[in-house]
């Protein structure tokens, strides 16, 4: 929004001098015409004539002869006609580089973030599931850029307080420069199931170990996404039709789902992953010895072993271990001193 109010500020100042210098311009050649009639006699047309003659120094010869006084009024008016010719050019020229590079500097400065971006999240497409899925992204903190060939949908991301491009994302060149070398993960939300799997091809290509996730229209391309290398496939009519479903029939399994995927504005919990680092201080502790509950208020609900293996609600006597996974419950705030704790080097 903000770039956005900049962008039209420097519209209506371009407008306004604009504005500005066309009237200045207009009472010159007024001022000229009038004393042209005025001091020699001029009819109308031939004043009008005159006057723009003599402000733009095209030197044609008078109509007809001045006179004395007129050739004092010419004198005066050559001075003051020419000089406010030549200003308002130079202010209009001003006007229009100030524009110009008012944007050549704005997507300069938005190249040189991107040239410096380094594990970020990369979502492709901003309509409804582009839209959401950066909004999840963005309340968790991470850097993210948004790629969309329709130029209203990419300063809608902007205006949003993202970093995004109005571009093409299934052209190597455009993942190239939006850094997918250096990606964490990107997210597929193109319009259609085709161009999210050329797009899939692409970026696979070019990093192999990118995490994909992507969206599926047609129960029938799934398998051809995951051919292309998606990680992770979503179907959103099937899970809105679940989720339907289980609204009516299980309200208040839904009401959970709801609130620990931050969706029930009510309660302000969230379930996370956090992984142990090597050296954490909590590796080879099981969960009792660990007090995760008692000391910071959050559940452990799953443990995602380093060897793929995943336990749901895991004893008390389950061992931590280096570079597992914690799937746990809990306030934002307590998650992420979690997530400070499990990852603190021991000294």
């Amino acid at each position: 929004m903000a770039r956005r109010r900049q962008s039209e500020a420097e519209w209506r100042r371009f407008k306004r001098r604009l504005l500005q210098i066309a009237i200045a311009l207009s009472a010159v050649v007024a001022t000229g015409a009038a004393g042209f009639i005025a001091f020699a006699g001029y009819e109308p047309l031939e004043a009008l004539y005159m006057a723009l003659i003599t402000i733009t120094s095209i030197g044609y010869t008078e109509i007809a002869p001045l006179g004395r006084t007129g050739r004092i009024f010419n004198m005066v008016y050559i001075v003051i006609g020419v000089t406010t010719m030549l200003t308002g050019l130079g202010a209009l020229t001003q006007a229009i580089i100030e524009l110009e590079l008012s944007g050549y500097f704005q997507k300069r400065r938005r190249r040189r973030v991107i040239e410096n971006l380094k594990s970020h999240f990369i979502v492709c497409g901003y309509g409804r599931v582009g839209r959401s899925s950066a909004e999840e992204l963005k309340k968790a903190g991470v850097p993210i850029l948004v790629v969309d060939k329709n130029e209203e949908r990419a300063e809608r991301a902007i205006e949003n307080g993202l970093l995004a491009v109005a571009a093409d994302s299934t052209r190597d060149e455009v993942l190239r420069e939006c850094g997918i070398e250096r990606a964490r993960g990107l997210i597929a939300a193109l319009a259609t199931d085709a161009d999210n799997t050329y797009l899939i091809l692409s970026a696979k290509a070019m990093n192999p170990m990118l995490p994909v996730a992507t969206r599926v229209s047609e129960e029938e391309s799934e398998r051809k996404l995951r051919r292309a290398g998606a990680d992770v496939v979503f179907a959103p009519y099937s899970i809105t039709g679940q989720r339907l479903s289980q609204s009516l029939l299980k309200p208040h399994v839904n009401e959970f789902i709801d609130f620990t995927t931050g969706n029930d504005m009510g309660l302000d919990v969230r379930i996370e992953q956090v992984r142990v680092a090597p050296d954490s201080e909590y590796v080879s502790k099981s969960l009792r010895q660990a007090q995760l509950r008692a000391d910071l208020g959050v559940i452990v609900l799953a443990i995602r072993r380093v060897s793929g293996q995943m336990i749901f609600n895991p004893p008390a006597e389950a061992e931590i271990g280096a570079g597992d996974y914690l799937i746990v419950m809990g306030p934002p705030a307590q998650l992420r001193k979690l997530e400070e704790l499990v990852v603190e080097k021991t000294a």
